[in-house]
Formats: structure tokens, sequence, C-alpha cells
């Protein structure tokens, strides 16, 4: 009983391991408060990003896809599915826009690409290979200081403050993210998987990472 007690422990901790994760996904089965993935980088500053992912759902209620905290602002970087009209609510520092009218079919595989430069203020979504209108954020600061990044959940705070009825239930697969924005004719390449080059801060391909809770490492399974 005792051995078997720690056995359970043991794959409910934390592991970190880097692996090319091509042609795999994380599943995310159930709806918890502690259930996450968090990436590692050693990257401490953007001046601007993109990041790719892909993933599938059926939940139709409020959900996040993608968090960056740093130790100042708890909403570095952001992507949040909102329950109603089809929405994605993306932050930098703290401050967010609403991208609308998007589609989002549920048990359907969807990529989506988001871009930001604190240049101008500028960002942008991709979703399933088409285009978003340009919406202004902020400009003039980068996201700064050591990022904690996690899929699954939305940090309230710098690494944790879940809320249960805002983790995502799932597969996300392709997460690639880069210090830059990169060219439409890439993200054109991320969305075909052909040819494109991998990001430089996050890459699938060699992707550095921890797993909490229960959540499997799958063959990515196409869901049409």
């Amino acid at each position: 009983m005792v051995k078997l007690l720690v056995f359970m422990m043991m794959l409910a901790s934390c592991y970190a391991e880097t692996q090319d994760l091509s042609g795999k996904a994380f599943v995310f089965p159930r709806e918890t408060a502690r259930d996450h993935v968090k990436l590692m980088t050693p990257k401490t500053s953007f001046n601007a990003l993109t990041v790719c992912l892909r993933f599938v759902t059926d939940l139709t209620r409020n959900y996040v896809l993608f968090s960056l905290a740093t130790p100042t602002i708890s909403n570095g970087f952001g992507l949040f599915k909102k329950s109603t009209n089809d929405v994605i609510s993306m932050t930098v520092r703290d401050i967010s826009t609403a991208f609308l009218a998007l589609s989002f079919p549920p048990n359907t595989w969807h990529t989506m690409c988001s871009t930001w430069n604190s240049e101008n203020g500028i960002a942008q979504l991709w979703v399933d290979g088409k285009p978003t209108i340009k919406r202004f954020i902020q400009s003039g600061q980068p996201i700064s200081g050591k990022p904690i990044t996690i899929l699954g959940q939305e940090q309230d705070n710098y690494g944790g403050g879940f809320d249960a009825t805002q983790s995502f239930i799932g597969m996300i697969s392709r997460v690639h993210m880069w210090d830059h924005v990169i060219h439409p004719y890439e993200i054109q390449r991320y969305e075909t998987d052909s040819n494109f080059t991998p990001g430089n801060v996050f890459n699938w391909r060699a992707l550095d990472f921890e797993i909490v809770g229960n959540i499997l490492v799958e063959d990515e399974v196409f869901i049409q």
C-alpha cells in the first residue's frame, strides 16, 4: 500500500524534460484548478512576439489557451477564449483587446497564431490560416522579466492563482513561440506544417516543459 501511494505521488508530481513532440499532443482530460503544463525558456524580454498552437475542444465556457506571466505582471501575454460570440481576448501587459466574430466549431482541430509588436502596439490573430483585422493593444514597453508560461490554466498571479472554471479541456499541440513577428508566409507554412522555421522561444520539436497533474502526451489524433 505504501509503495502504491508513493508511485501515485510520483505520477502526480512535476517532471521536466526536453522532448521532440512532433506528432504528439498534450491531453487535458478534466476540469481542474491544478493540472497544467509549464514551458521553460531562458529568454526574459520580448519587444515583439508570435505564438502559434493547435487545439481541439468541446468547451462552450471560457477557457485559456496560453498564459505568460512575469514577476511584476500576471498577464504578460495571454490568449483567452470567451464563451460568447466566438471571441478571443489577447492580453499584453495586463491590457486586453477582443478579436470578434471568429469561428471555432467544437471537436475540430484549429490553428491559431497571434502576433504583437511593442514598437507600434499592433496585434493580430490568424485562425485556421485566415488573418483577422489588426488591433492596437499598447506600445512602448516590452514584456520583461523571467517568464512563467503555462498551458491549461490562466495565471492570476505569477505561476498560480488558477480557476478551474477557466481551465482548458481538450488537446493542444504544435506550440511554437518567436521573439519577433514572423512573416505571413511563415504563418501559412506553420498552418500547413510545411518547412517553417521553428520558434526560437518555444519549439515543439525541442520543447523544454514540465507537467503538473493528470495530463497525458499522446499521438495527435485528427478530428474533422
